[in-house]
């Protein structure tokens, strides 16, 4: 019997469950050739939704390759991965790949690597180098592959954020932007973990990647498709929830998509053939303290400033910080330093400003807050 909620990590099949909107909209861009940005908090299902696409796509002159860079750390790491995974993709066998590299790569000696892990059968390795090879050799591998073979290709590139870390970002991004732009054979949809870079380097005009794409912003799932999903999860493995049940854990957790699957799957390990009430509130106690240990290091390092517009926040104040309702209850410092505390609790993922104000971005990391950090 395969487990009936999954948390941690991208989700597939019935374990899936709506978007239906995302879903055909991105299977459209990745018809068309239309560039794809996706941007949203931690865990909200962007990997999953692009796997989901990416095997409804039938078309055989369309081929769709998925890379993860998230260990990416320079330029030519970046490289070496893009262009070995666009070959592995786009060769139909191990002996091929070697041929399609040379035939598309100046300079290089290709080695296929087997992998002791039984996970992974191989890697190719290429040595690409700013001694022997041109970002824009690369970077325009995917578009003369396409034209030579007479396809499509649609590159997806998770944790794009990582390129934003990089040394000399700026410039790398420019070359990235100046090549990209002209594939009319290849498209890309870009997509990271880390929602405050992802912003940065696709919603500021002074960005290479502004209006580079069309513009996802992935949503938390409504109740109205949680409840039927969890209901048919229980029910499959044999045990049943009530509708209102079922809405508990949404509720108990904000519609977070992997929060409520994991909570879900909680509240199913404790519960016998019918959920109870008492199972939901065990099902939350094992979910917060699966989360402590994390929510305890996100805090440790803040300064008391930090923590008192986090406590601010929390009790219901999500803008006009800097009124004398707010600095009467909560010392923060000069209004300078105010735009320095958002600043670095954004990139900590603590909170996030949209237009309404400033919001806490873990709804679980909130209620912990809310009861310890008094």
């Amino acid at each position: 019997m395969s487990k009936p909620f999954v948390y941690g990590m991208s989700v597939e099949g019935n374990h899936f469950t709506d978007r239906e909107l995302e879903t055909q909209r991105l299977k459209l861009n990745f018809e068309n050739g239309v560039n794809s940005i996706l941007i949203s908090p931690r865990r909200m299902g962007k990997t999953s939704l692009v796997k989901k696409v990416m095997n409804q796509i039938d078309d055989k002159k369309i081929k769709v390759v998925y890379m993860d860079i998230y260990k990416c750390r320079t330029e030519y790491e970046f490289y070496e991965l893009f262009a070995s995974t666009i070959i592995q993709h786009t060769a139909s066998r191990v002996d091929k790949m070697i041929e399609t590299a040379k035939e598309f790569i100046m300079s290089i000696v290709p080695k296929v690597i087997y992998s002791p892990d039984p996970g992974t059968e191989f890697a190719l390795s290429l040595g690409i180098n700013p001694s022997s090879n041109t970002p824009e050799e690369i970077l325009n591998l995917p578009e003369r592959i396409a034209l030579k073979r007479g396809m499509d290709i649609v590159v997806c590139i998770d944790e794009f954020q990582q390129i934003g870390e990089m040394a000399d970002t700026l410039t790398i991004q420019k070359t990235l932007r100046s090549v990209w732009q002209h594939h009319q054979h290849t498209s890309y949809c870009l997509f990271g973990s880390r929602q405050h870079m992802m912003k940065n380097l696709f919603q500021s005009r002074k960005m290479p990647f502004y209006q580079f794409g069309d513009m996802f912003f992935i949503k938390r799932i409504p109740t109205e498709k949680w409840v039927p999903f969890i209901i048919s999860r229980f029910e499959d493995s044999g045990k049943t929830i009530s509708p209102e049940l079922a809405q508990k854990i949404c509720d108990a957790v904000d519609n977070y998509s992997s929060y409520v699957q994991q909570l879900a799957w909680n509240v199913f390990a404790v519960s016998g053939h019918a959920v109870t009430e008492q199972d939901i509130k065990y099902g939350y106690e094992a979910t917060m303290a699966q989360s402590v240990s994390l929510f305890v290091e996100q805090t440790a390092n803040l300064t008391s400033y930090q923590l008192n517009l986090v406590r601010a926040i929390c009790q219901g104040y999500h803008h006009d910080f800097g009124s004398k309702e707010v600095t009467s209850r909560f010392e923060l410092g000069t209004k300078s330093n105010l735009t320095k505390l958002k600043k670095a609790l954004v990139e900590r993922e603590i909170i996030e400003i949209n237009e309404t104000g400033c919001y806490i971005a873990d709804p679980l990391f909130e209620r912990w807050f809310v009861t310890e950090m008094k």
